[in-house]
């Protein structure tokens, strides 16, 4: 395991994310347990020291499940971040009460690394207002009093909302958490980021290396160009070898659902390979080629689910979506669609835009559904 040096730590390169744990009967609420037992014990084993979880991720349950399966090894053996669910406006002024329900559900007495988590549009002013919400003020005191021992924040939004954030707290922030893969470079000025937090000197987190699964696998075409460089190299590992590249990262961690995928991951993270010069200029050529049929950036959080009155699995649609674009049509997603009720298909949606509230990727989801149905 490749580990980086973070203040008087030693981090390992690559951390588990815990938003995206194997699953019973494909219920995203329901968390195998066990499954995710014996991800964390390889993932020990093989010297990972960092976990990541959240309030919101498995509708609650992460944390939970988390809390349980690490509270089986020393506490100094790892390190645990969570964050503040500022990605949902209704937690605003409940920081204290849900920062003293995830000691209890995550099972410890501090946090390693905690989050401002989802620095957005749509929070922004709200995580800003510290008279009225006071979030600010309080973790600074955890923090002062040992219970959050490193702070910062992840960010879903434009540059320019990152900027506020730092304008006003980036003094005490730590680490920041942005998502970072050869897509976003240019997609969502992932570069541009990158960029900007080297002026505050703050390390980089990575989220979405993967872009939640959509770069572990290409187009034919595609993968014969990156096979054709480094024939031994697996798909997936080229994400992850371009972040291996870009100054600044520190953590890079991977939402890894099953076993073979962790195995996978850590076998890529026991080498330090980042891309040379024509590698990263034919990566940057294939993520130019994909983004030309690119739908939209969902990256399957479920924040929108539990936010849809017509309990529509805005993911999967979504997803269905993304194919049905880059296909130009297809079998694929009308097949998979004949499976759902009617009143469960992109049709369904009523254009409250609930669910775009809580979007970290600031998708037009209304928007999407109506040509989505208009398309099929």
């Amino acid at each position: 395991m490749i580990y980086k040096e973070y203040k008087d730590m030693k981090l390992s390169a690559l951390g588990m994310g815990a938003m995206r744990l194997p699953v019973i009967d494909g219920d995203d609420a329901k968390i195998n347990e066990a499954a995710t037992a014996e991800m964390v014990a390889y993932a020990m084993e093989q010297g990972i020291n960092y976990y990541d979880t959240a309030w919101g991720y498995h509708s609650g349950n992460s944390e939970i499940v988390m809390g349980k399966v690490l509270s089986k090894y020393p506490r100094e053996n790892f390190y645990l971040s969570t964050k503040f669910p500022g990605y949902d406006l209704s937690n605003m002024d409940k920081v204290e009460e849900i920062f003293e329900k995830q000691l209890e559900k995550c099972q410890v007495e501090y946090f390693d690394f905690y989050l401002f988590h989802n620095v957005c549009e749509m929070n922004i002013d709200a995580y800003l207002d510290d008279e009225k919400y006071g979030i600010y003020t309080y973790l600074m005191k955890q923090k002062a009093a040992g219970r959050i021992r490193h702070l910062g924040f992840s960010a879903h939004g434009s540059i320019e909302v990152m900027k506020r954030f730092l304008e006003a707290y980036g003094k005490d922030m730590e680490f920041c958490q942005i998502q970072l893969n050869y897509l976003d470079w240019t997609f969502q000025d992932a570069k541009g980021k990158v960029e900007l937090l080297k002026e505050y000197n703050i390390p980089v987190w990575v989220m979405e290396p993967l872009r939640g699964g959509r770069l572990a696998s290409l187009g034919e075409a595609h993968e014969a160009k990156l096979k054709e460089l480094r024939p031994d190299e697996e798909i997936p590992a080229w994400a992850f070898r371009f972040l291996q590249g870009v100054p600044g990262v520190t953590m890079t961690l991977s939402g890894m659902s099953n076993f073979e995928q962790m195995k996978a991951n850590i076998h890529t993270y026991e080498t330090d390979k980042p891309l040379n010069e024509q590698e990263s200029k034919v990566l940057a050529e294939v993520a130019e080629e994909m983004l030309k049929n690119a739908g939209v950036p969902c990256t399957a959080c479920h924040y929108c689910v539990s936010h849809c009155p017509q309990e529509l699995d805005i993911p999967s649609l979504l997803s269905l979506y993304n194919e049905h674009c880059f296909t130009g049509g297809g079998f694929i997603a009308p097949m998979a669609l004949m499976a759902l009720p009617e009143d469960k298909k992109p049709s369904a949606c009523v254009g409250c835009q609930s669910c775009e509230q809580v979007c970290p990727q600031q998708i037009k989801i209304s928007e999407a559904m109506a040509d989505f149905a208009a398309k099929l």
